[in-house]
């Protein structure tokens, strides 16, 4: 039973790492941060419509600093993230961005809420993190760009205060309710920019499909069960866990894309399996 919110955030993960596959069917040319907007509206806009109609919110109890924390957060990841690419290329920016959210997720679990990540953790995270360096050490071309690095540091700063507030948003909310909101003032706050861009390409069925599919399940399904299983797991375990996300999307490229991946790429990826095992069963048997 104690593994189940583990599965669940995995899952979660899982689910983002299709988002890379997906957006190859979308025409060329569009903006990241249009995509971003879309998703982000399509995910919060249709659970929030099952909230309303299920009565499942109180608006005058509604921990609204928290949550608009939350979505300011996950915004602001997906700028810098989508940013810094743009810089650094995508290999570089992937590996500072998702390689330092675990270590400052630890960090915020330790300095904010005074809970000191576990021996189990920083081995799974020292796996995971080297793992995730190695699969993408040789994959495409690269620059190491000061700028962009430090947005990709900022990015993986906010997907881990994202999953900090967040633990604190379910502990007073829904899980529900908390996904449908956040990612509802997400979109809102990230319109200015999409806007600038012009979302007239979601008209297009070859573009509405694939956006669908990331609104809904990598969006809705995939943080409603990474919500679940936060509840249950520290902030710090969650987003180590989440290093599952280029794991899936590394092999989406080679399956279905026809991508390569040396032999240096395949050791990152058992580090990364090895990680997600360490700290999977290691906090199992701690909690046994």
């Amino acid at each position: 039973m104690q593994a189940l919110p583990y599965i669940a955030v995995l899952l979660a993960a899982m689910l983002w790492g299709t988002t890379g596959t997906t957006q190859t069917f979308l025409q060329d040319g569009i903006s990241s941060f249009a995509v971003a907007c879309v998703r982000s509206g399509i995910g919060g806009g249709a659970l929030l419509i099952v909230v309303l109609l299920m009565r499942k919110m109180n608006w005058r109890t509604w921990p609204w600093k928290w949550n608009i924390a939350a979505a300011v957060a996950i915004a602001l990841f997906q700028c810098l993230f989508f940013s810094s690419i743009r810089f650094t290329g995508v290999a570089i920016g992937t590996v500072v961005t998702i390689g330092s959210a675990p270590v400052f997720a630890g960090i915020l679990e330790w300095l904010i809420w005074k809970t000191k990540p576990s021996r189990i953790w920083a081995m799974a995270t020292s796996f995971a993190i080297t793992g995730c360096i190695l699969l993408f050490v040789n994959r495409g071309e690269a620059v190491v760009d000061v700028v962009g690095v430090l947005l990709a540091l900022g990015g993986g700063l906010m997907f881990a205060l994202y999953t900090n507030v967040s633990k604190q948003l379910t502990k007073s909310a829904d899980t529900l309710p908390a996904v449908a909101m956040t990612f509802s003032l997400c979109a809102l706050f990230l319109s200015p920019i999409a806007l600038m861009d012009g979302v007239a390409w979601i008209g297009n069925m070859q573009n509405f499909v694939p956006m669908l599919y990331m609104g809904i399940m990598t969006t809705s399904v995939a943080y409603l069960l990474f919500l679940a299983g936060l509840r249950f797991v520290s902030s710090s375990a969650a987003v180590t866990l989440s290093l599952a996300e280029p794991l899936t999307a590394a092999m989406l490229g080679v399956f279905f894309l026809g991508e390569y991946l040396s032999w240096t790429s395949w050791i990152g990826v058992g580090l990364i399996l090895g990680g997600i095992l360490v700290l999977t069963m290691g906090s199992k048997t701690t909690s046994a």
